[in-house]
C-alpha cells in the first residue's frame, strides 16, 4: 500500500509566516546596532527617531526621551516617519529581548534604509544613568 503524502496549502499559514519573519529578524548581519551612548547622542539630531517596543505599561514607567511606543508586531508605515531615509532606532528591555530586532526587520521590509537596534534596551539605558521620560 502506497503512502499518501499530504500537501501543504499554497498559502502560508499565519503561524508559519510569523516564524519566517522571526527567523529573518534574527539572521546575523541583518541589523546594525547602536550603543546607549550613540543613541543618546542621536537624540539631538534631526531625522533621528527612537521606538520603544516594550509593552505600553513598561513604556509608561520610563522610556528614552522622545521614544514612541509601538507594538512590534502590529505597527504600520503610517506609525513611522514619512521620510524613508530617516534614522530609526528600536529597543526593548535588554539584549535577551528579540522584539526590537523583530520590529526593526519589519521597518526594513517597509523600505526604511537606516534602521538600527539598541540591544542594551531600557535596562542598559537606565544602568548607564541616562534620563528617562515617564507616561505621556
Amino acid at each position: 500500500m502506497a503512502r499518501r503524502r499530504l500537501r501543504r496549502p499554497k498559502e502560508e499559514t499565519a503561524v508559519s509566516k510569523l516564524v519566517s519573519i522571526i527567523r529573518a529578524a534574527f539572521a546575523k548581519g541583518q541589523l546594525r546596532e547602536l550603543s546607549v551612548d550613540e543613541v543618546a547622542d542621536g537624540l539631538v539630531k534631526s531625522g533621528f527617531h527612537v521606538f520603544d517596543v516594550n509593552p505600553h505599561a513598561r513604556w509608561a514607567m520610563g522610556h528614552v526621551p522622545g521614544a514612541v511606543n509601538l507594538d512590534p508586531a502590529d505597527f504600520t508605515a503610517a506609525d513611522l516617519p514619512a521620510e524613508r531615509d530617516a534614522t530609526l532606532v528600536f529597543y526593548c528591555s535588554d539584549p535577551s529581548c528579540g522584539a526590537s530586532r523583530f520590529a526593526a526587520r519589519r521597518a526594513q521590509q517597509m523600505g526604511y534604509a537606516h534602521v538600527f537596534v539598541m540591544p542594551a534596551g531600557i535596562r542598559g539605558w537606565l544602568k548607564a544613568g541616562k534620563p528617562v521620560e515617564q507616561g505621556r
